[in-house]
């Protein structure tokens, strides 16, 4: 994280390393995908096989494992809502909770009636809790790699507000899309009139984008109506 915070702009990597937090997310969010699978079949396995589990060992050493869980949840929960790659971790560590007290429900059942059964139909619920929630982790991270617009944000409203500025005629050639965690990018043309001062065109314009769109970064090409032929340039 301290990596793709610092950007790392050079001359060959014009974006820095931002992206690196959301290659971080996706692989994690893969990682605990893989994990929840496992732990449905290993389940779903022991249904027909069931295995003995020593109940007191086992409550021992999941009521260990949630307090070091309870104490990462606590420091990550905050950081979470910041950026992708730390909500990898979050969830990671609230699964691992999660699943910490699902054991020690289980082990305290399975102590008290004998049932092996219990063990099979925690670890069912440990990984269905955990799908989901990995796979919209990875949604997130996919969404943002293939530049797809931030969830939410309707670009016809972008352009129609940017068209309502004195002065701009078309706006065409709209995209914005996430770089990296809480930073969105824009560009877009924007056609004016020939008599219109392109300046403070431009400014209004960034002034929108930021104060009703939260787009701080916007690269905006203002073209004259006269000037023809850059209307045709698209994505």
């Amino acid at each position: 994280i301290q990596l793709a915070s610092r950007g790392s702009q050079r001359q060959d990597r014009t974006f820095g390393l931002y992206r690196l937090e959301i290659l971080a997310a996706l692989a994690n969010s893969a990682l605990l995908f893989g994990v929840a699978i496992y732990v449905l079949i290993e389940a779903l396995r022991r249904f027909g096989d069931p295995v003995e589990v020593p109940g007191t060992t086992v409550l021992v050493v999941a009521i260990l494992g949630l307090i070091a869980n309870l104490i990462a949840f606590a420091l990550l929960r905050e950081g979470s809502k910041e950026s992708l790659n730390v909500e990898g971790a979050y969830l990671e560590v609230l699964s691992d909770t999660i699943g910490s007290v699902g054991v020690i429900i289980g082990a305290i059942m399975i102590s008290i009636t004998g049932w092996a059964w219990i063990d099979p139909i925690v670890g069912v619920a440990i990984g269905a809790w955990i799908l989901p929630r990995t796979y919209r982790l990875g949604a997130q991270a996919l969404r943002i790699l293939v530049q797809a617009a931030p969830p939410g944000l309707d670009l016809g409203a972008v352009s129609a507000s940017l068209e309502q500025l004195p002065g701009v005629i078309d706006v065409h050639d709209l995209h914005v899309w996430t770089l990296t965690s809480d930073m969105e990018v824009a560009s877009a043309h924007v056609m004016v009139n020939d008599n219109v001062d392109h300046h403070g065109v431009l400014d209004a314009a960034r002034d929108v984008l930021q104060r009703e769109y939260g787009i701080s970064h916007a690269t905006l090409q203002v073209e004259p109506a006269s000037h023809h032929g850059c209307d045709d340039v698209s994505w």
